[in-house]
């Protein structure tokens, strides 16, 4: 299978055009710090605040044809009027299950001698994690302790209720309960860490659990 790229699960191989190249930044983190006179060492922002951030990530995807210009023009000027400007998803083949999200810009050139035409779309902004495709889903019926398995990025699940449920979970030193009636939810306090989270659940109905994973 030739490589490719989907951009809002459209092919850019469909619309005619080869990849050439594909390159996707690492996420750099927020090392902002502040220096204190007298103090030996700065105050890290990533430190203090527990958790490191990260900064938008960029990328470049290159494009190719052969073709005469007037075949160049159109092709162009449809990816143009599809995705200039415009927050997408980008998809590579060779990783389907995760979609990177940015904002698209578009560069385009046409080489008369060699009928090459090249496109280059770029992002400057794009979110530092990747993100799966599928969402997750867990759900249990009566009460029970729930395992619910989180890849890297924090994440809050939406939790739906079909009768009035109690829930209880601990984070580091910290014990969390809450008591809700039927229906939708989300709790600030019940961020998932990277790993198995371990969370009770007493209730006759069915709850459920859903949340979209990410990483870097």
């Amino acid at each position: 299978m030739k490589p490719d790229i989907k951009i809002n699960g459209t092919s850019m191989l469909s619309l005619g055009w080869l990849r050439e190249s594909v390159d996707f930044s690492a996420p750099q983190s927020q090392s902002d710090i502040l220096v204190v006179p007298g103090r030996n060492s700065p105050i890290r922002y990533t430190e203090a605040l527990g958790r490191v951030s990260y900064q938008p990530r960029t990328f470049d995807l290159t494009f190719t044809m052969l073709g005469s210009r007037a075949a160049f023009d159109a092709m162009a000027s449809e990816v143009v009027n599809r995705y200039a400007g415009q927050l997408v998803q980008v998809i590579c083949t060779e990783d389907p299950s995760l979609y990177y999200v940015g904002t698209i810009e578009v560069v385009s050139s046409y080489a008369p001698l060699t009928g090459k035409g090249t496109l280059v779309l770029s992002s400057t902004d794009a979110d530092a994690y990747r993100y799966y495709v599928e969402q997750t889903v867990v759900a249990i019926t009566g009460s029970g302790t729930v395992i619910l398995a989180n890849d890297y990025m924090p994440v809050v699940p939406v939790i739906t209720t079909t009768a009035e449920t109690a829930f209880a979970w601990t984070v580091g030193s910290d014990s969390f309960r809450k008591s809700v009636s039927a229906g939708t939810w989300e709790f600030p306090e019940l961020e998932l860490a990277p790993g198995n989270n371990s969370i009770s659940v007493t209730g006759s109905g069915t709850t459920t659990f859903t949340y979209r994973e990410g990483r870097l």
